[in-house]
């Protein structure tokens, strides 16, 4: 199937609420499963970071990977929530 830059962009929305709500609830965030330590949240919001950098440079190479780095579309949240990840971790390593 087809993929679109919308499509995708609006998968990778979850992601976004991960890392969002994860800054704010750390452990205790209602994405994660309860019971994880800190390396184990850490080691999540990796990973989500990981994903929303490889969803964001998207060439169109592939019908499973549209242009999402050469589209106008607002990737503001994205790349905003890349660096919540990013800070998150360091200051929770």
């Amino acid at each position: 199937m087809e993929k679109t830059v919308e499509t995708v962009l609006q998968s990778a929305d979850a992601v976004v609420l991960l890392i969002n709500d994860v800054n704010i609830n750390g452990a205790a965030s209602k994405y994660l499963p309860s019971g994880k330590s800190q390396s184990e949240v850490n080691d999540e919001i990796q990973k989500n970071v990981f994903h929303l950098e490889t969803v964001l440079a998207y060439d169109g190479s592939s019908i499973t990977k549209p242009d999402v780095a050469g589209s106008s579309a607002d990737k503001s949240s994205y790349t905003a929530a890349i660096t919540t990840g990013k800070n998150y971790i360091t200051a929770n390593s």
